[in-house]
């Protein structure tokens, strides 16, 4: 990319033991990305973070949104009126106020949109673990 700076880390960390072959990399900051880059519209699964400025609630919404994916997201403001708000227009399955991971497994989580399909954790959980199966025999 073009433009883009790496605050702190990207550079692989090389792990022994069983973890040798691994492919690991620092936790990640990088700044100056455009909202529509592959960075910022795939999931990945490691360290990585990217700040992106915005200058209205309808700007960074659709940024957020703009990403086929939708697992979780992360909100964070003073506001109590703004987190309800933004959170219900999120495109995600679970939004994170002011925190991350933190979740009670008694409630339901999954992604929207190429981020899952259905849900695990509470009574969605029975639905989605479970295969049924209809035996009939006539006597």
């Amino acid at each position: 990319m073009k433009g883009e700076t790496i605050l702190t880390g990207g550079k692989r960390i090389h792990l022994g033991g069983i973890h040798s072959e691994g492919y690991y990399i620092e936790p990640t900051i990088i700044e100056g990305l455009p909202h529509d880059c592959r960075t910022n519209q795939e999931e990945i699964f490691g360290p990585v973070v990217t700040l992106q400025p915005f200058d209205t609630e309808e700007e960074v919404l659709s940024y957020a949104n703009s990403t086929t994916y939708g697992l979780a997201a992360t909100l964070w403001t003073q506001h109590l009126t703004r987190a309800h708000r933004v959170a219900g227009k999120l495109h995600n399955g679970i939004v994170w106020v002011n925190c991350w991971l933190l979740r009670d497994l008694r409630t339901p989580f999954g992604g929207m949109k190429a981020s899952g399909v259905g849900r695990e954790g509470g009574f969605e959980a029975l639905n989605f673990f479970t295969e049924e199966k209809n035996i009939c025999i006539k006597l």
